[in-house]
């Protein structure tokens, strides 16, 4: 398994609610705003013109449960560990932490589509890709 990718980031006033608390529909945005970083960390982002064929990342599925709020101005530790490369999608998961706090957890899956006539199509991920993916904690399909 790989260490997970750390990316570091405070809450700005403008993403939480009356009471100074980060809006839940925020943790997807960062969850989101983590897995860009996260590309850019292996030279790479979340639209490749460069593969044969251009491939995104939409998502298929995105959970996130809370379990301390974040408050405008904390710095919050975002880890995002791949959990599954499958053939066509992988998994990811994001810990949202303050300190030793955990607040949250996040995960997603995402799945390797090109663009064809304006239409999402899975496909296999490009092994110049697949090379640049980190080892996953799960075996499976």
């Amino acid at each position: 398994m790989t260490e997970p990718f750390v990316y570091k980031r405070r809450v700005q006033f403008a993403e939480t609610d009356m009471v100074g608390v980060l809006h839940f529909a925020n943790y997807y945005r960062l969850m989101e705003e983590c897995e860009h970083a996260w590309w850019r960390s292996l030279g790479l982002n979340v639209v490749m013109e460069d593969t044969d064929p251009p491939v995104s990342w939409p998502r298929v599925a995105t959970a996130c449960e809370y379990f301390e709020p974040a408050r405008f101005d904390d710095e919050l530790d975002l880890s995002l560990i791949v959990e599954h490369v499958g053939s066509r999608s992988m998994t990811y998961e994001v810990v949202f932490r303050r300190g030793d706090d955990r607040l949250a957890a996040g995960r997603a899956t995402i799945v390797c589509c090109a663009t064809i006539d304006g239409r999402f199509r899975a496909v296999e991920i490009p092994n110049e890709l697949r090379v640049k993916l980190p080892t996953t904690r799960s075996t499976g399909g």
